[in-house]
C-alpha cells in the first residue's frame, strides 16, 4: 500500500516540491485525513465493477482511495498547474484517466462513452470547489448522465438546503431541483481542521441517489422549475404575491394563478416553503394551462 496523499506532512511535500500555492480563486482547499476520504468512498458503496467519476482531484488525495475501491476513476481538473502533479502523485496507479476541463463545459457524456465503457455503476464522488457547487450538481443530474448517484462534499449550509425538508428554513427550490431527481440524505458533517488551508466555514457529506424516475409528473420541467422558483422568490411573502411577481406576466394573470391554486387545492396565502414537493408538481401542471 502506498503512503496516503491526505496527511499533512506528505501534503505540505507535495505542494514544496511542485511549488504549489493554494488558488483561492479556484475554491481549493486540500483535505489531509486519510479517514475522512475512506468515510467519503465508503458512502459510495464502489466495488472493482464500479467507475467512478471526480471532480477537481487537487493533488490526488480523494483520487487515490476511490482507484483504489473502484475499477477505474475518470476525474477533471481544471487547474493547469495540477495536471503533472497528479502525474506524479497517481503514478502507483493504472486505472486513473485526468481530464484537463472545466467540468461546466465539459462533454461529460462524451467523457464516459470513452473513458468508462463498460462500467454500468458509476458514481460521482467529490470534494467540489465551494464556490460552483449548485450549477456542477445540476449539471451532472440534468444531463441525464447514466450515474447512479453522487456523494459530494460541500458546505454545510448548501448541505442542509439540499436535504432540506417542505416547512423548514432551509428548503426551498434548490432543495426541490435535487430532491426531485435523487433521494438526497446527509451523510457526515466534516470539521474545518481536516483540510489546508482552514476554509472558513463547515462542511458536510450528502449522497444523492438517483431516482428510477423523478419524484413526480410533470408537464414540462423547465416550467415546473420556473413556479418553484418563483414560489420563493420572497420568502415571507405567500404563494399568490410570489407567482404574480415571479411568473411571466404573473400580475395581469391574478385570477389564473388564483384558479390554478384553488384547482391544486392550495392556499393562496401559503408560503412557498409550506408546499411539499408533490404540491408543486400539482401547481405547476394547473398552472401550465393557463401560462403556455
Amino acid at each position: 500500500m502506498t503512503k496516503d496523499i491526505a496527511t499533512p506532512i506528505r501534503t505540505q511535500e507535495i505542494m514544496a516540491k511542485h511549488g504549489l500555492t493554494v488558488k483561492k480563486s479556484l475554491g481549493q482547499n486540500f483535505l489531509i485525513d486519510p479517514n475522512i476520504l475512506r468515510k467519503i468512498v465508503g458512502q459510495a458503496k464502489l466495488t472493482k465493477q464500479s467507475a467512478a467519476i471526480e471532480v477537481g482531484p487537487g493533488i490526488g488525495a480523494l483520487t487515490e482511495h476511490l482507484a483504489r475501491e473502484a475499477g477505474k476513476v475518470l476525474a477533471f481538473e481544471i487547474d493547469q498547474r495540477l495536471l503533472p502533479v497528479l502525474e506524479d502523485t497517481l503514478s502507483p496507479y493504472d486505472n486513473i484517466s485526468i481530464i484537463h476541463s472545466d467540468i461546466l463545459k465539459a462533454d461529460v457524456e462524451a467523457a464516459i462513452k470513452k473513458e468508462l465503457a463498460g462500467y454500468e455503476d458509476i458514481m460521482v464522488v467529490a470534494n467540489l470547489p465551494y464556490y460552483v457547487t449548485t450549477p456542477i450538481i445540476l449539471k451532472l443530474l440534468l444531463e441525464n448522465l447514466p450515474i447512479r448517484g453522487l456523494v459530494v462534499m460541500l458546505q454545510k449550509e448548501v448541505a442542509e438546503r439540499i436535504t432540506a425538508k417542505p416547512g423548514t428554513k432551509a428548503y426551498g427550490s434548490l432543495s426541490i431541483a435535487i430532491q426531485y431527481y435523487t433521494e438526497a440524505e446527509m451523510a457526515l458533517t466534516v470539521p474545518k481542521s481536516v483540510f489546508l488551508p482552514q476554509p472558513n466555514v463547515d462542511s458536510a457529506v450528502i449522497r444523492m441517489i438517483k431516482r428510477p424516475q423523478p419524484l413526480v409528473e410533470v408537464i414540462d420541467e423547465d416550467f415546473f422549475f420556473t413556479v418553484t422558483r418563483s414560489s420563493f422568490a420572497q420568502r415571507r411573502k405567500t404563494i399568490l404575491n410570489n407567482l404574480q411577481v415571479g411568473m411571466p406576466e404573473g400580475k395581469a394573470k391574478k385570477d389564473l394563478i388564483l384558479k390554478a391554486l384553488e384547482e391544486a387545492e392550495i392556499d393562496p396565502a401559503r408560503r412557498g416553503e409550506t408546499l411539499s414537493i408533490e404540491e408543486f408538481g400539482l401547481l405547476a401542471n394547473k398552472l401550465h394551462a393557463y401560462f403556455r
